[in-house]
């Protein structure tokens, strides 16, 4: 049940694993394996043909696999005992008997109760294929001068993102505190940086608590309101769970289907894979919904192995996900900092930044990182990367260094490829290694921003190691100029009776200042991230 991304890889692997079986697909809506996270691209025209949506038709499907496919046919109730389920096809009901049930229903948008919500004749969601027909028809036929994406996940920045290339003025409302809340805040800021550059008006902390006129005007949970022509919600999802709880099938965590890691359901000979399911994070073997793509294509394939009586095991997942926002990608794996935190985990950080590609080769761009890892330990917990380009190689690096079980102190032994076109001879993902191993080979030290006021209270002194160009240029309030090529000869400028921050453009002079002054008897740390993450984070240009 349920013919896209988990649903279609089941059908698929089963054909290929046994010629002889019958294989049913049944799917609520008009179209299987449909590209569904292509659909933001199509509302701009960059994916230019409506028919690239659709991966395969019933027919391709029959004529290649010998798949039974039916189309907006609706599974309305699942009798156990009897192995059976009622069909709703046209009004009309069958009944289908199974010797195996899949259930990979997915997620649907979340629909808050908002005054004045049912009456929007403007608002939209974007899951299928259908819905984007109904943003396509409305922008089309209604000519909308602006809009409002409701929530700053993957969807509302995406959809934020093509509305402009469409022609519209866009205002992102987030009630979280900063855009992208699955990564963290500094990060963050990066992208809302590229937002406001290219004329989106974001507002986090802030949400919508009522819609009036129609839809045409928001009221703010701070008493404002907001004309708009045009609403996409995008507040995240909800398994589809109806058929499952009424089938007597057990849930867990925000209505989450539960299965054990064969994907077998408390009631047997039924299954679940894709959105829907509460799957085991790999890092911390907690529950989780992890609803991405990739796992749900991969426990499509491993529950058919499982049906056809292979002995494949869920493994768990660590939410790998990546969007692109304009001209800033950002990607993330593995836990973020305030999970790590929340969970009560010994943990360090380090930020550092580097060229996607050699720096002397044309075009090269930067890409900052951030690695979340046990100091005692070095397993890696978590990164994420945003740039221009390359930000996907390196998370990709670090999701298979998560997944293999590697330390920080296997980053600096990997070996990837390098010509100037396409890395560096020291690639970032390497540098983070060596960062993190100075951490916990207790050769350099560092504070997070989020500590300096606090530092800065307790009297140590603040040294910027750039050139006097760069200093004249910006720096941090309470921050001296004493240039990394001047320290030596001017270290008896600097108490050693006091802690010692410092700081430089990205962090690596300044580690460099700070191997000196730790050489001389001087208490000596790195603001991790320097200047550059400082700059984001405040919106400086």
């Amino acid at each position: 049940m349920g013919g896209v991304a988990g649903g279609m890889s089941a059908a698929t692997r089963l054909r290929r694993l046994d010629e002889e079986m019958d294989i049913v697909i049944i799917e609520k809506g008009p179209y299987v394996s449909f590209a569904n996270c292509g659909l933001p691209y199509y509302v701009s025209g960059e994916i230019s043909n409506r028919e690239d949506l659709l991966v395969q038709t019933p027919e391709k499907l029959k004529a290649r696999f010998n798949l039974d496919v039916k189309v907006e046919t609706e599974v309305i109730s699942v009798d156990a005992d009897k192995k059976e389920v009622t069909l709703l096809h046209n009004g009309q009901e069958e009944v289908m008997s199974y010797d195996k049930l899949v259930l990979s229903p997915g997620a649907k948008p979340f629909i808050p109760p908002l005054d004045g919500i049912n009456d929007a004749t403007n608002l939209f969601t974007l899951r299928n294929v259908p819905d984007v027909d109904q943003v396509m028809n409305y922008l089309d036929n209604h000519k909308p001068k602006n809009a409002v994406v409701i929530g700053a996940g993957f969807i509302g920045l995406e959809m934020a993102e093509n509305l402009v290339h469409r022609g519209l003025e866009v205002t992102i409302i987030e009630m979280a505190p900063h855009v992208l809340p699955t990564v963290d805040a500094e990060m963050a800021s990066f992208i809302t940086n590229e937002l406001r550059d290219k004329g989106v008006k974001v507002l986090t902390s802030q949400g919508v608590v009522a819609m009036e006129n129609n839809g045409q005007t928001l009221v703010l949970n701070t008493g404002e309101k907001i004309g708009t022509d045009l609403i996409l919600m995008s507040v995240g999802v909800r398994p589809e769970n109806g058929l499952a709880e009424s089938a007597g099938i057990e849930l867990g965590m925000r209505g989450g289907i539960l299965v054990n890691d064969s994907y077998e359901t408390n009631v047997k000979d039924i299954y679940a894979v894709g959105d829907a399911i509460i799957v085991k994070n790999q890092i911390n073997d907690e529950d989780a919904m992890i609803a991405l793509a990739s796992p749900a294509n991969r426990q499509g394939r491993q529950v058919a192995d499982v049906i056809a009586g292979m002995p494949r095991k869920n493994r768990g997942s660590i939410g790998t996900a990546i969007v692109r926002v304009f001209e800033q990608t950002i990607a993330s794996t593995g836990l973020t900092e305030k999970q790590v935190k929340d969970l009560g985990y010994k943990y360090h950080v380090v930020h550092v930044d580097g060229k996607n590609h050699a720096g002397y080769y044309p075009g090269a761009s930067m890409i900052f990182l951030k690695l979340i890892f046990n100091p005692t330990t070095g397993k890696i917990y978590g990164a994420q990367a945003v740039g221009k380009d390359g930000a996907d190689k390196r998370i990709d690096v670090l999701a298979t260094a998560i997944k293999g079980g590697l330390t920080v102190e296997d980053l600096p032994e990997l070996e990837l490829t390098y010509a100037p076109p396409f890395g560096s001879a020291k690639d970032i993902v390497n540098m983070v290694g060596y960062a993190a191993l100075n951490i916990i080979e207790h050769l350099a030290e560092n504070i997070q921003l989020t500590e300096l006021e606090q530092v800065k209270a307790s009297g140590a002194m603040l040294v910027d190691v750039r050139t006097p160009e760069e200093f004249a240029q910006g720096t941090i309030d309470g921050f001296i100029n004493i240039p990394l090529n001047d320290i030596r000869q001017r270290a008896n400028e600097l108490p050693k009776d006091k802690e010692i921050i410092l700081i430089c453009q990205s962090g690596q002079r300044s580690y460099i200042a700070q191997r000196m002054l730790a050489q001389m008897g001087y208490d000596v740390k790195n603001l991790d991230g320097s200047y550059l993450l400082y700059k984001a984070i405040n919106g400086i240009s």
